[in-house]
């Protein structure tokens, strides 16, 4: 009815005040983050149980990224569940209660997100985050194994 669509339209300008001030605006003249946000802002329209998002941050300014990680975090502690496909690791952790990495398409490691951020194997592979010991047994590596002269040439 009337009065649900006009609250769903009020939680949606709650969240992403600036659609509200360009809500006579056609939407392929909004920016990406904007453009993002309407996206998600449909959905919620709809009211779900279960939010299906698939790469939000994708092309995103940093900002950006982080505005609409917000408003992800927000509709979850709103009571509607958030199923995130996202590249960016970091992002995904920290909003994620539980999380699975796939590769190739196959899940590699699954458990709680907490968990899967606190270990070194993640920070490592997947969140970039460099051990100093691993840096330095890597340093010593490369210098107990000759570089041949064909390969230092093109460096």
């Amino acid at each position: 009815g009337r009065a649900a669509k006009a609250a769903a339209l009020r939680r949606v300008h709650e969240l992403f005040p600036v659609l509200a001030d360009r809500a006579r605006q056609q939407a392929g003249l909004l920016s990406g983050g904007e453009q993002q946000m309407l996206a998600v802002g449909r959905a919620l329209m709809a009211a779900p149980g279960l939010l299906l998002l698939d790469e939000p941050s994708l092309g995103l300014a940093p900002l950006m990224a982080a505005r609409i990680a917000d408003a992800v975090r927000e509709i979850n502690a709103q009571g509607t569940a958030v199923l995130l496909v996202e590249q960016n690791a970091a992002l995904a952790l920290r909003l994620a209660s539980r999380a699975y990495v796939l590769e190739v398409g196959e899940v590699t490691l699954s458990g709680p997100a907490a968990e899967l951020a606190a270990s070194d194997e993640v920070r490592r592979r997947y969140l970039g985050v460099v051990d100093e010991d691993a840096a330095a047994d890597a340093d010593r590596a490369r210098t107990a194994h000759p570089v041949l002269s064909r390969w230092e040439e093109s460096r």
